[in-house]
């Protein structure tokens, strides 16, 4: 069987497999970006989703050590470029990247029309698709969306890294591990709990929270939300990555709703509120915050399409951002948000 994507609008885009020899299915969403695919692949705010990168060629610096992935396996369902590279230079890889996907049972496709997809996922927004090849063709559509992605993938017991005389709580709804290593980077201890866990139970004494990206519709994580509705009564600092932002919001009172094609990629320019200040970030999100709660205002606000990119309270240390402050693309344009929350406790 020829190897193709099939998306739920009968639309057909056939191509070439460079991963492993099965079908998926997801809803397909796609990223801007020229670098970054190690980092996207692994980070669990993909999970479900059939992942189409829009940079024409992928795969020229393969695979670097697990160490430096942002969780322990590969999240995506299934991947689609362009121009797959299998001839990868780069003194940091240890395998191909279609070695890594057949290693970890995930397909791979190569179209040549990437340009004409990312247009009919623009103007439609993400759309439920299926990759089609080998085993089980028969595949049926699957919407991610109607169940709890980040119970699958939040970490199922508390785990504890780091040093440093203050402790930093993480609730992980699907953390990227480079939001543990940028608190630990600052001399921290940091607690890693479940997605549901009330960090209020915890016997160790902590100074902040800070609420982790993860996949999925903000308002099904009911549990998170009233958690962190109790770590705000009692005024303990917080911040929010992500799907954190969301979920700040919808504690305090606000809204979310879904984007149509949402915001994916190294390179999405947010701007301080207030400023002409312009930072470049890294994103990876599908719903946005709507109503802003009371008591908070807008921290940043997205360039292109102006929807919110963070919050902070006017009085109590509540904040959170949209984007990735870990990743910093620019390279160190958003890092600085971790030091001006750590000022806070």
């Amino acid at each position: 069987m020829e190897p193709k994507l099939i998306l739920k609008d009968g639309s057909v885009w056939r191509g070439k497999s460079f991963g492993a020899p099965l079908s998926t299915a997801g809803e397909v969403v796609f990223s801007t970006g020229m670098v970054g695919y190690p980092e996207s692949l692994t980070d669990p705010s993909y999970k479900g989703q059939i992942l189409v990168l829009t940079y024409p060629l992928v795969g020229s610096y393969g695979v670097p050590q697990k160490k430096y992935w942002e969780s322990g396996k590969i999240q995506v369902s299934g991947l689609v470029v362009c121009n797959y590279i299998d001839t990868p230079s780069h003194y940091s890889s240890r395998q191909t990247l279609s070695q890594w996907l057949k290693k970890e049972k995930i397909p791979g496709l190569e179209i040549k029309d990437t340009r004409s997809l990312t247009q009919k996922l623009r103007e439609h927004g993400v759309i439920l698709g299926k990759i089609v090849l080998g085993q089980g063709s028969e595949i049926d559509f699957y919407d991610p969306n109607a169940e709890n992605l980040a119970a699958q993938v939040s970490t199922k017991k508390i785990l504890q890294s780091g040093t440093g005389k203050q402790t930093v709580v993480l609730i992980d709804c699907g953390a990227k591990k480079n939001i543990a290593r940028s608190l630990e980077k600052r001399e921290l201890q940091v607690i890693t709990v479940p997605w549901d866990f009330d960090p209020t139970k915890l016997k160790t004494k902590f100074k902040a929270v800070v609420i982790s990206n993860g996949p999925g519709d903000p308002e099904v994580n009911k549990p998170t939300i009233g958690n962190i509705q109790k770590l705000m009564a009692k005024k303990v600092p917080i911040l929010g990555v992500c799907l954190g932002n969301q979920l700040l919001a919808l504690a305090a009172g606000g809204s979310t709703y879904k984007l149509k094609f949402g915001h994916r990629g190294q390179n999405q320019p947010c701007v301080l509120a207030g400023t002409r200040r312009c930072i470049l970030t890294t994103q990876n999100h599908g719903f946005a915050v709507g109503k802003i709660p009371k008591g908070f205002k807008q921290w940043f606000v997205n360039a292109n399409d102006g929807t919110n990119e963070g919050l902070i309270h006017k009085t109590l240390p509540f904040m959170s951002v949209q984007f990735h402050p870990e990743a910093s693309p620019g390279p160190t344009d958003a890092d600085w948000i971790f030091d001006y929350f750590l000022k806070k406790l």
